[in-house]
């Protein structure tokens, strides 16, 4: 009674619920996950399933503590599970439980009492400016060689790419708008849709150097009129399977000595090379669409620093110059 009446003077008071977590994660699903993308919510709901709910989905959502929580991340540690997939159902699960205490359903979220596991980010292998003429010569005859090649200069992610439309691209004004993807659903139906969205949320408007246009404005020429307007398609002019794209994209790496090399990276080296001719993190930030500057920091921390030291040797020869004057 004295811990009761304690609550309800500090406000925290919480009347007794039979909520239980399953229960929570499902209502938050359903009711306050609906504008969020398809692929977004089977990830979500595949966290819930496969981790969170086996854990405690029985227990009333009000007597779910920090301790519960933590025991979750240690045993999908321990059952070989990656730290970034622990850290995924981190904040899943901090998501959810952060609209349970705006909901008054629990005064505090016990996600906050708990540690993430720290991810170590896997070090990039874009494309070294040696293998870029030989990647090019590599994919002349190749019946993707204008996506792949869109993807290099634009910096495109895959689906971005393979969900392009021409009313996104302005062969005058040099720019293309990327607003969309092509996603795999990842139900068994493997259902293939264009999101109206990219992963950031964002529409962004980039502008590539030209010889991007001269891989789009080769595969409008090769290009048979479809019925979705979308840039790459396949012989029948529907969309591409994208383990189509992958899996053609393979063996060229492969047969380049670079069998490590994924789509993604092409990518990875549009924007190694922004960098190191000198363009400056928020416009790199702008072609990729991060979030943020600091993020595009973190990714290309190695490309920075080589872009920063020439920054300085640059700064030194104007003082140096500045000196021989006076």
């Amino acid at each position: 009674m004295t811990a009761v009446l304690r609550d309800v003077d500090r406000g925290t008071y919480q009347t007794p619920s039979k909520m239980t977590v399953k229960i929570w994660m499902e209502t938050w699903l359903d009711t306050f996950c609906t504008g969020l993308k398809p692929l977004t919510v089977s990830a979500y709901n595949t966290a819930m399933k496969t981790h969170i709910v086996p854990a405690f989905g029985a227990m009333p959502v009000q007597e779910l503590k920090g301790i519960h929580v933590q025991k979750l991340f240690n045993d999908m540690l321990e059952a070989g599970k990656s730290p970034k997939t622990v850290k995924n159902t981190a904040a899943i699960l901090h998501k959810a439980l952060s609209v349970a205490v705006k909901q008054g359903y629990i005064a505090a979220n016990p996600c906050d009492a708990a540690e993430v596991p720290k991810v170590t980010r896997h070090e990039i292998k874009p494309l070294t400016d040696a293998e870029i003429p030989v990647f090019l010569a590599a994919i002349e005859d190749h019946p993707f060689r204008n996506a792949y090649g869109l993807c290099l200069f634009a910096g495109l992610r895959e689906g971005e790419c393979l969900g392009l439309t021409w009313d996104c691209v302005d062969f005058e004004r040099g720019r293309i708008t990327v607003r969309q993807q092509l996603q795999k659903s990842r139900t068994e139906s493997g259902t293939y849709r264009i999101v109206s969205s990219t992963k950031s949320g964002k529409v962004r408007v980039i502008e590539p150097p030209v010889v991007a246009f001269d891989y789009l404005r080769s595969e409008r020429t090769r290009q048979v009129e479809n019925a979705q307007d979308l840039v790459f398609t396949n012989p029948l002019g529907g969309h591409v399977v994208i383990e189509t794209f992958r899996r053609n994209f393979k063996r060229l790496a492969a047969s380049m000595g670079r069998p490590d090399l994924r789509p993604h990276d092409l990518r990875h080296t549009c924007a190694t090379v922004a960098i190191a001719a000198g363009a400056d993190i928020k416009s790199v930030q702008s072609l990729m669409g991060h979030a943020t500057a600091s993020f595009t920091l973190d990714v290309y921390a190695h490309t920075s620093e080589t872009m920063m030291a020439d920054t300085a040797s640059r700064m030194q020869s104007y003082y140096d110059n500045l000196a021989q004057r006076g």
